[in-house]
């Protein structure tokens, strides 16, 4: 399995709870897709540089993952449901 690297934007209405929440239901999705989580480094709110769905700062994350290349497609649209997540972006990690 390749590992990749996932960057979220979290929305910036949740406390902080709520978005451990998010974080947590992330990382069972790629354990539920056959997958492992390595990593994830929850940065905090931070201010956005342009306005992203109507919001100027967000909770942000970034987590080392690993999933069969079978399962990305789905995994990508679990996070494209969830609602409380307002920007990705998911790219293989080069020195994996």
């Amino acid at each position: 399995m390749k590992k990749y690297d996932l960057f979220t934007i979290i929305k910036p209405n949740l406390d902080n709870d709520e978005a451990d929440k998010v974080v947590s239901k992330v990382e069972e999705a790629v354990k539920t897709l056959g997958g492992e989580v390595f990593e994830a480094d929850k940065m905090g709110r931070k201010k956005l540089s342009y306005e992203v769905a109507g919001f100027t700062d967000g909770f942000m994350v970034n987590q080392t993952i690993s999933l069969p290349a079978d399962k990305i497609v789905e995994f990508k649209r679990q996070l494209r449901l969830n609602d409380s997540i307002i920007r990705t972006m998911f790219t293989t990690k080069e020195n994996a």
